[in-house]
Formats: structure tokens, sequence, C-alpha cells
């Protein structure tokens, strides 16, 4: 790993996309200035791309799609496999990017690498499970189904985990036989734009394109062309209508969205306090990603018997977390991902207060990053919010953690499925019978008893209601960028 590399090594390039196997400019020749949330900068000119380089990126990706599909399976893993090692090889400079382009602590980023890597492998590893089946329709004949690519397809990727979400989230549509036009976060692109630098030794030409622009026309060209019939996105629920309605006006696609959460953590009275607030820091994911999750626990559902000292232990673990800059290794929290983002989460911290929520802390800028640059908000922690409050219904997307009590497991269940979104969920109690029955009652896609924040490989995640359609991260996903097709062999009955 190259662990001398500085950020204005990593830095020091020109930004290209690449279309074809080739780093070129955007059609337009346009760029837009790519501004760093730590130091409040501009730190990249970065190419504009839009409608006419998404265009160019599908004229390059169905021959090449032609050809992908016609390679073995196994052989199509061993090359994605390949791209695991590249990525480890370029651990240390794509967690610098990240750190200074999407403000992530640069530790935990280089956790993000290896998680995308395992992705990478994962899937590798699954190509032999791209098979059909028989079945016995009758005596006389054979019926059997096979699995065939979509062709090219689209992914549309957000920015609290940017090169995680741009290696891993290739691994299945490629293994799969799909050429991948993969369009990044605008807020946070440089990580994408090098990882398709770094790909392109390895993948045939056109197989993988990383295309971006500033806003969502270069989302919204992916959408809408007619020949991208499979779209995977990850980002808020807003901008997943948009995308379905977008698809819709080209034709009938295949779409799997993962939205967002206002994901709960029901605690009951046998819990441990202490285990209790451990897996409430853990879960509203201040490290990393700064609670900028999807997944997070952000609603904290406590028995009024253990509220209290409950809450005292999380305050005490929330002041603790170690928050300045993300190119400290040190650091556990940096700052938020835009001045947007930056924005909207000061405008929910005065929602609370004017509200009634009584905030326990944080709520403004950490001490000692008072004057400094930088996009950062202090852990933040408010109690007394009622099911009603805006903290209580809207996903924040930041570090800020609300509170509620409850007397009844009825109340309980009630206030967690209140929300429209229906992500992950969070069950403490020591009574297994207990735990499976509030885990069966709540709208949620992914559950822990016991636990937070972790994800398992191979273990398929994804959400209910306004949360998302699909599950990724395993076996699912890979199927999914796969469409079945039956075949009827008429050997004894002449059709």
């Amino acid at each position: 790993m190259n662990d001398g590399v500085s950020v204005d090594a990593v830095l020091d390039r020109e930004w290209n996309l690449l279309i074809g196997g080739r780093l070129v400019p955007a059609a337009s020749g346009h760029r837009y200035a790519d501004e760093s949330p730590v130091t409040e900068a501009v730190i990249a000119s970065v190419p504009d791309g839009n409608e006419a380089d998404v265009a160019a990126a599908v004229r390059a990706a169905e021959p090449a799609a032609a050809a992908w599909r016609r390679v073995p399976a196994r052989e199509r893993g061993a090359l994605v496999a390949e791209l695991a090692g590249i990525l480890a090889a370029h651990a240390r400079e794509l967690a610098l990017l990240d750190a200074i382009d999407g403000g992530h602590p640069v530790t935990g980023m280089l956790g993000d690498i290896d998680i995308a890597a395992d992705a990478l492998r994962l899937f590798a590893g699954l190509g032999i499970e791209l098979k059909g089946s028989t079945i016995p329709a009758t005596a006389a004949n054979l019926h059997l189904t096979v699995r065939e690519p979509f062709g090219v397809v689209g992914r549309i990727i957000p920015f609290n985990h940017p090169i995680m979400f741009a290696a891993g989230k290739i691994a299945a549509p490629l293994v799969a036989g799909n050429a991948v036009i993969l369009k990044p976060p605008e807020s946070a692109p440089l990580s994408a734009l090098r990882m398709g630098e770094l790909f392109s030794g390895v993948l045939p030409p056109g197989v993988l394109s990383v295309v971006v622009g500033d806003g969502p026309a270069t989302g919204r060209a992916v959408a809408r062309h007619p020949a991208i019939r499979r779209i995977g996105f990850i980002g808020s629920d807003a901008t997943g209508r948009s995308i379905q309605r977008d698809a819709a006006g080209a034709g009938v696609k295949d779409i799997t969205l993962e939205l967002g959460g206002k994901n709960a953590l029901i605690a009951f009275p046998d819990a441990d306090p202490d285990e209790v607030a451990a897996g409430a820091v853990a879960g509203m994911n201040f490290a990393k990603s700064a609670g900028q999750s999807c997944g997070s626990t952000s609603r904290l559902l406590l028995h009024e018997s253990i509220a209290d000292d409950v809450l005292e232990r999380v305050a005490a673990r929330m002041t603790g977390i170690r928050v300045g800059s993300p190119l400290e290794p040190a650091t556990e929290m940096g700052t938020l991902s835009s001045r947007g983002q930056y924005d909207k989460v000061l405008r929910y911290i005065r929602a609370g207060r004017d509200e009634g929520a009584r905030l326990v802390t944080g709520g403004a800028r950490p001490p000692g990053l008072t004057d400094v640059p930088g996009l950062y908000v202090a852990p933040t922690l408010f109690r007394d919010v009622w099911p009603d409050m805006r903290l209580a219904r809207e996903e924040v997307f930041g570090p800020v953690l609300s509170a509620m009590t409850w007397k009844t497991e009825e109340e309980a269940i009630r206030i967690a499925n209140a929300v429209d979104y229906g992500l992950t969920a969070s069950v403490w109690t020591n009574d297994i019978r207990r735990a499976h029955r509030a885990a069966s009652a709540l709208e949620a896609g992914y559950i822990w008893i016991n636990g937070s924040s972790r994800h398992f490989t191979g273990v398929p995640f994804g959400g209910v209601k306004l949360s998302g359609v699909g599950r990724e991260e395993s076996l699912d996903e890979l199927l999914s960028y796969t469409q079945l097709k039956t075949i009827n062999v008429m050997l004894g009955e002449p059709g």
C-alpha cells in the first residue's frame, strides 16, 4: 500500500471521465469546481458531463456488453477479483481522496476500501450461481430456464461512502455479464474517477464507464436512456422516485432503490443500559459518515424505566467521539459532505429546539473547531422528542440522534412503524420470544437483535416502504442483474 502518498499528490492530476476505455473530458468541454468540505476551497476541476456523455458511454457499452456476456462467468469473476487487488494497492490514495473530497475520516475510508474489495471478491466467486433450472412440466419434453444479462446497466451512487459504493456496487452487474455506466456523486466524485482510471487497464473497453456532472442532469440522462434497461440507485427517496418517473418515460425498466431511513432502536427494560448505549452510538454511524447513513438508527426508543440511565451513557459516549480533520488518522468523525448537508442539519437542530425537544449534547460546531474551516457539527442528542415532531418523522441524514420513551411494547412498535420509511431497526432485549415478536412486527427490511450498524457478507440488505425495493450485498443482488429466459424443448409432444 502506498502509505507515503500525500493529499497534494493525489489531487495533482487532470480529472477525466472514463468512456469506451478512454479518459476523456466532457463532450461540452465544460468543467465544474469541486469544493472540499474540509478546507471549504476548490480542490479539483471536474468534467461536467451531461446527456451527450451518457449517450457516448452507451454507444461504447453496447458492443462491449455483447462481447462481455460471452466471456464465461468464472473468467469474468477472475477479472473482477483483480479489481480488488488494485483497490488494495491504491488504498491510501483512494482513502485520502474520500477524506478531502467527502469529509470522511481517512482511517474509516481505509475500512470502506476493505469492504469494497470484499464485495468484489464475493461476487467474483458467485458467478457459478448464475444458473437456471429444469421444470418437470411434461413427461416427454424438456423445460428449462437460463439467466441472461440485461446488457447495459446504470449504477447511481451517493456521497456518504464514495469509494465503497463505486467499487462495491459495480461487482454484481459486471459478474452477471453486463456493461456498467457508473454515475458518482457530484459533490465527491474524485475517488470514483480515479478508480475508473485504475480499472480501465483490466476490464475491456466499454465494459465500465464513469460519467459525472454537476447537478441532476447526468443521473437523469442515465435514467432516461432507452438502452439502459436496468438501474440500481442509492440515495434519497425523492431522487429515487424521480428516477422511476424518468425511467418510465423512456420505457419499461428494472429498477432497484436503496433509499432513506428513519430507523428505530427499541430498548426493552431488561436490556443492559451500557450495551444499549454502545449500540445506540454505533448505530448512528458517527464514525466514517458523520451520521450521513440511510441505515442509521436515528430514533432511540427507550422504555421509561431505563431511559435516564441509557441517555446519560449515550451522552458521555457521544461527547467522547474525536471530531476533527478527516486527514488525521486519530479522527473518528469528520465533516458533513457539503454546504447543503451542513445547512440542512443545522435547520433540523433549530427545528428540534423550536418544537420543544431538549438538547442534551451537541447542536453546534464542536469545541476547538469554531474558528477553522470545515463543515463540522458535533454529535447531537435530543431527548423528550415526541412522535409528531420533525426530528421523529423526517430523515436528517446527519449526526442527530432523537430519543423517545414508551411504556408498553405495543406503543414502542406503533412509534417505530409510524414513519414512511422502513430500512433498518434494532431490538435490545434478553427475552428471545419478545425479540422475535418485535422483529416480526417491525416494518423494516434489515433488523438487528442486540446489535446495530453492522452489515454481514452475503446477507441481503434493503428496505420497505419509502426505503426502497430490492436487496443487495448478497446472491439476490447478483441475480437481480440478470433476466430469466424460459426454453421449452419439444422432444416427444410437438407444439
